[in-house]
C-alpha cells in the first residue's frame, strides 16, 4: 500500500472520504455511497413488511436508496432482485417534510390530538400514495381523512382497482415508513399509530397481490405496537433485521476509500487490484476486500498497524476495533463503526502526525470512547429507563456478580425509581411503556440482556459491552478508560 500510497496521502483520504456526519437525516444517498452488504438483500425483498433495526444500522439509508429510481436500479443489479425495477415508490412516512405525501409532525399531532383513528389516518395516506383523484382537490389532511372515514366502499374499490391496474402493468405498488419514532411525543401514541400502520400493511398482504407497505423500525417501537395489535407477529415470517458483520464493516470503509472523487482513491483502488465498475462512477471493491477477512486485516494493517501497542498482547487492530464496538447481541453498527474511525484520523492528524500508520492505535481508542459516549445517548433518548437502570453501577468494575447488581438497585430503591416509568394508564388499562419488570429484578436484567445494553458470561457474571460500559462510568480491569466528565 505505501509504495502507492503514502502515509499521510491515505490519511488525508480517510479524512476526507468518512463522513463528517454520523446523522442518518443529513446523509443522503448517492451512487458512490450505495453500499450493498450481502447481510441487507432480504431487507429489499419485496415481501420483507418489516425491517428491524436499531440506531444507525441503515434503515433511513435503505429508506431514500428505495424512494430513489437509480439507486434501486443499483440494489436490484448487485443483489439480483429485478422486481426491485418494476415497481412504483412513494414515501408514507419520512422525516423529511413531504405534507403532500404524508402529514408533517406539527399537522400528525394535531390530528392525533384530535381523535382521528390511526387506521383512517393510514388508509388516506394509503390512498394518496395510490393517486386517488377524489383527494388531489383537498388540501387538509383533516379533511382528507373525514372523506376517507364516510366513503368506506370508495376506499375498498380504489384499493381493488390499483392492484388490478398493477397486475395488468407488471408492477408493485410499494409504499415506505421511516423515523417512526418522530410520529409523537407521547410513545404511547406512536405506538397506536406504528400498530394503525401495521394494521393496514397486514390487509394489504392478505387482500392484494401487488400494494405493499415496507416498514423499517427499531425493534422495541414494533414490539411497543404488539401492545396494541397483536395480529402484527403475523408480519414476522417474512421480517428483515440490517444486521452488519465485521467483513461488512469494513467493506464499507473500503468502498468509502475507494469512492472518493480523488486521484488518492485511484491509487487507492490501484494498491487492490480487483476493483470493478459495473455503474459509471461506482467502484466495487474486489470479493476479497468484502467477504476473506485475512485479506482484509492485511489491508488494514497497512492503515493502522499490526497492533494496539507495542505487541499482540495489547490487541490486533482489525479485531479489537469492532470487537470493542459490539452491543451485547453482538451487533456493530456502522455508525459508530466509521464515528469511531472518523474520531481515530482526528486525532492521529492532531497528535501523532509523525506515526508510521495512517491511524494510530491511541487514536482508535479514543474513536471507541467518542462512540460509546453517542450510543449511550441514543439509548437516553430511545429508552430513557435503561440509564435509570444503569445509573446505579457506575463507578464499578464489570464482569459482576448478578447478587451485586440486584444488592446495588436494591440499596438505590430501584424498584420505586422505575414504577414511574413502568406503566400508563390507557383507557383503563396498564400499558407498558418502562421496563417489563421494575419490580423483577433478574427479569429487569434479562430485558436489558434483550437490549443488547448487559450480557451475560458463560460463569454467570454480567458484563456490558464496552460501547455501553465506558459512557456509562463503569469500569474493567485493563479496558478502555471510562469517559470523563
Amino acid at each position: 500500500m505505501t509504495a502507492v500510497l503514502g502515509v499521510e496521502e491515505l490519511r488525508a483520504l480517510l479524512s476526507a472520504s468518512l463522513p463528517s456526519a454520523q446523522d442518518a437525516d443529513t446523509i443522503e444517498p448517492t451512487v458512490n455511497t450505495l453500499f450493498t452488504p450481502d447481510t441487507h438483500r432480504l431487507a429489499l425483498d419485496v415481501d420483507a413488511t418489516i425491517v428491524k433495526g436499531g440506531r444507525g444500522v441503515g434503515k433511513t439509508f435503505w429508506f431514500r436508496s428505495l424512494l430513489d429510481e437509480r439507486l434501486r436500479a443499483v440494489a436490484a443489479h448487485e443483489y439480483r432482485i429485478d422486481r426491485l425495477t418494476r415497481m412504483t415508490v412513494h414515501a408514507g412516512y419520512g422525516a423529511d417534510n413531504v405534507p403532500e405525501r404524508y402529514p408533517g409532525s406539527a399537522e400528525l399531532r394535531s390530528l392525533v390530538d384530535g381523535g382521528v383513528a390511526p387506521w383512517d389516518l393510514w388508509n388516506t395516506v394509503l390512498l394518496v400514495a395510490l393517486g386517488m383523484p377524489d383527494l388531489d382537490d383537498i388540501s387538509s389532511w383533516k379533511d382528507r381523512v373525514q372523506w376517507v372515514r364516510e366513503h368506506p366502499a370508495m376506499r375498498d374499490r380504489a384499493i381493488a382497482e390499483a392492484d388490478r391496474r398493477a397486475k395488468v402493468d407488471g408492477v408493485l405498488r410499494l409504499i415506505l415508513f421511516d423515523a417512526l419514532e418522530h410520529l409523537h411525543r407521547d410513545r404511547r401514541q406512536a405506538d397506536q399509530l406504528v400498530a394503525g400502520i401495521l394494521q393496514v400493511a397486514l390487509e394489504l398482504r392478505l387482500s392484494t397481490r401487488n400494494i405493499r407497505f415496507k416498514i423499517f423500525i427499531r425493534p422495541d417501537m414494533f414490539d411497543g405496537a404488539l401492545l396494541f395489535f397483536p395480529d402484527a407477529s403475523k408480519l414476522v415470517s417474512n421480517a428483515a433485521d440490517l444486521k452488519w458483520s465485521p467483513p461488512n464493516l469494513y467493506g464499507l470503509l473500503f468502498h468509502y476509500l475507494g469512492n472518493h472523487f480523488s486521484s488518492s482513491a485511484e491509487r487507492f483502488r490501484a494498491a487492490t487490484p480487483g476493483w470493478g465498475e459495473p455503474t459509471p462512477g461506482r467502484h466495487l471493491p474486489p470479493p476479497s476486500l468484502l467477504g476473506d477477512e485475512q485479506q482484509q486485516s492485511e489491508l488494514f494493517t497497512t492503515i493502522a498497524g499490526p497492533y494496539m501497542g507495542a505487541n499482540f498482547r495489547k490487541g490486533h487492530t482489525y479485531t479489537w476495533l469492532p470487537n470493542h464496538l459490539m452491543d451485547g447481541a453482538e451487533q456493530v453498527s456502522p455508525r459508530s463503526f466509521l464515528s469511531a474511525l472518523t474520531k481515530a484520523v482526528e486525532e492521529t492528524t492532531a497528535q501523532y502526525a509523525a506515526h508510521e500508520y495512517a491511524i494510530h492505535h491511541e487514536g482508535i481508542r479514543r474513536g471507541v470512547q467518542a462512540a460509546s459516549t453517542t450510543r449511550v445517548g441514543e439509548i437516553k433518548e430511545d429508552l430513557p429507563w435503561v440509564q435509570t437502570a444503569i445509573d446505579p453501577l457506575a463507578g464499578q468494575q464489570v464482569p459482576i456478580d448478578e447478587s451485586s447488581v440486584i444488592d446495588l438497585w436494591t440499596e438505590h430503591g430501584l424498584t420505586e425509581v422505575l414504577q414511574g416509568q413502568a406503566t400508563r394508564l390507557v383507557e383503563g388499562e396498564k400499558v407498558r411503556t418502562g421496563p417489563r419488570y421494575p419490580d423483577r429484578y433478574p427479569g429487569l436484567i434479562e430485558e436489558l440482556i434483550q437490549l443488547g445494553v448487559m450480557r451475560r458470561r458463560k460463569d454467570g457474571r454480567i458484563d456490558l459491552p464496552d460501547v455501553y460500559r465506558i459512557a456509562f462510568s463503569i469500569g474493567r480491569k485493563g479496558g478502555v478508560p471510562r469517559v470523563k466528565a
